[in-house]
C-alpha cells in the first residue's frame, strides 16, 4: 500500500543523483534508508512494486532474540529495544504486542540444544528461560504439554505489523532529506573503473558512488550484474487465519513446535494465527496460497493443540523465504567488485525482526565505523573458500568470524 501522504512523491521522478541507493522497499531496505538519512546521507530507496510488496509485505512479524548464534541474538535484541521505541524514532504505531516466544521442544537432544542456547542468551543479556510442562499450560492452554520433553521462552518477544514497520522508516527517510520511489527497478549496477557510477533503472538512470542490496528473495540476480555471488533461493512459505473464536483465544504467546515448525498466535479479531513450513517446497518464486497445505497443517495442530484441530481456516495466504545454505543472513561490503557495493539479504525468515539493528549496521559500515554488533561472521565470503563446508555443516556459536547453521528457524 502506497502512502496516502507520499504518493505522487513515491511516483515522481527519479532524482538525477545520491549518495547512496538502496534497493529494495522491504523492512531491511527502509530502515536501512531511514538510518542513512538520519546520519546525514542523500538516500534515494527504490522499490519496484509498492512498499512492503515482497517478502515484508507477508510475514508473520515476529520479534525475537532467542536464536543459537550469538550474532543473531545481539541483532534480535537490539532489534527488540528500537522496536519498542519505533513510537518516538522514527515515530510510527506499530501494533507490537510482546506476549512472548514459546519453543516447544519434543525431545531430550532439543533441550540439550536449547539449554546451551538459553545460556549463552543470558549471557548476552536476553531474559529467556527453559521451562517444564506446568509452565507451559499455563501461558498456552491450547498445546499438549505432555508430549513435548520441554520448552524454550522469552517473555519480551513478540510481533509487529510490519507494512507499519516499512511506511514508518519510509516516511522518516523523507523527512530528514531522503528520497523514496515506488515502481522503479533497478536492471543493472554501472561501473567505470573501481568506482560505482550509477543505476540503471526502468525509469532512467541515477548517478550514485554507493549500492545497497536489500532485495530479498530477489537478490541473486541483481548481485550477479554488480559482481557479486549472493547465494539466496526463494521458498513458499503459507499462513492461515481462523475467523473469530467462540469462546475466544486467551493471551498466548507466539507458539512454535521445533519437530513440525507448527506456530500459531493471536490474531484480530478474536481468532489465530497458523501456520507451518512444508518441508517439500521447492525453490521457485511462487506466491500462490494453495489450500493443498491444509492436511499438513492439521496434522501439526492435532499432535500440538489437539483442541484446534477442526479450527476452521477462513482465509490465508502465501508469501517467500529468502534462504541462504547456512539459514544466516547476507551482511556486509563486497569485495573483489568495483565500487561501494553494500548488501543485507537472505536473512531466511528473521529479516523482520533484525531489520532494526541491520539498518543501523549498515550505516556504520558505510560510514567507516566499528558497528556495535560484530557481522563479519555474516560476510558472503563466508560461502568462498576452504571455510565454506564448515559453513554450511557445523554449528558454531563461538567464533564470530565463523558462523554455523542458525538453528532457530521455522
Amino acid at each position: 500500500m502506497t502512502s496516502a501522504r507520499h504518493p505522487a512523491n513515491r511516483r515522481g521522478p527519479l532524482p538525477a543523483q545520491a549518495e547512496v541507493v538502496v534497493v529494495g522497499g522491504g523492512a531491511l531496505g527502509a530502515s536501512v534508508a531511514f538510518h542513512l538519512a538520519e546520519d546525514g546521507v542523500d538516500v534515494l530507496l527504490l522499490e519496484a512494486d509498492e512498499l512492503a510488496s515482497g517478502s515484508s509485505g507477508k510475514p508473520i512479524g515476529g520479534v525475537r532474540a532467542q536464536f543459537s548464534d550469538p550474532a543473531n541474538v545481539d541483532l534480535g535484541h537490539r532489534s527488540l529495544e528500537l522496536y519498542e521505541d519505533f513510537a518516538n524514532r522514527p515515530g510510527a504505531d506499530i501494533g507490537l504486542q510482546q506476549p512472548g516466544y514459546l519453543f516447544l521442544l519434543p525431545d531430550a537432544a532439543d533441550v540439550a540444544l536449547f539449554e546451551e542456547s538459553v545460556a549463552m542468551q543470558n549471557e548476552h543479556g536476553v531474559a529467556s528461560q527453559m521451562l517444564g510442562a506446568d509452565a507451559v499450560r499455563r501461558l498456552n492452554p491450547y498445546v499438549d504439554a505432555d508430549r513435548y520433553a520441554g520448552a524454550a521462552y522469552a517473555a519480551r518477544d513478540g510481533f509487529a505489523h510490519p507494512l507499519a514497520v516499512v511506511e514508518g522508516y519510509a516516511d522518516g527517510v523523507e523527512r530528514h532529506g531522503g528520497s523514496v520511489r515506488t515502481h522503479v527497478t533497478v536492471s543493472d549496477v554501472e561501473t567505470r573503473g573501481d568506482q560505482v557510477v550509477a543505476v540503471r533503472t526502468s525509469q532512467g538512470r541515477v548517478r550514485t558512488g554507493a549500492v545497497v542490496l536489500c532485495t530479498g528473495a530477489w537478490t541473486r540476480d541483481l548481485a550477479t550484474k554488480a559482481g557479486l555471488d549472493l547465494p539466496v533461493d526463494p521458498y513458499r512459505r503459507q499462513i492461515g487465519f481462523t475467523p473469530p473464536l467462540d469462546p475466544a483465544p486467551p493471551r498466548i504467546p507466539f507458539t512454535i513446535d521445533y519437530g513440525t515448525t507448527f506456530y500459531f498466535h493471536n490474531a484480530e479479531p478474536g481468532g489465530l494465527l497458523l501456520g507451518i513450513a512444508d518441508p517439500a517446497t521447492p525453490i521457485a518464486f511462487e506466491r500462490t496460497y494453495d489450500p493443498g497445505w491444509l492436511p499438513l497443517l492439521r496434522e501439526a495442530i492435532g499432535a500440538c493443540a489437539p483442541g484446534l484441530v477442526d479450527a476452521p481456516v477462513a482465509r490465508g495466504w502465501a508469501g517467500l523465504y529468502e534462504m541462504t545454505p547456512d539459514h544466516n543472513a547476507l551482511i556486509g561490503e563486497a569485495t573483489g567488485v568495483p565500487g561501494r557495493v553494500l548488501y543485507a539479504a537472505g536473512f531466511s525468515g528473521h529479516g523482520f525482526l533484525q531489520a532494526p539493528a541491520v539498518g543501523e549496521v549498515v550505516r556504520d559500515l558505510y560510514a567507516g565505523r566499528t558497528p556495535r554488533i560484530d557481522v563479519s561472521g555474516f560476510s558472503a565470503d563466508r560461502f568462498a573458500g576452504p571455510s565454506a563446508e564448515q559453513t554450511t555443516t557445523s554449528p558454531s556459536t563461538t567464533s564470530p568470524g565463523r558462523r554455523g547453521p542458525e538453528a532457530n528457524i521455522i
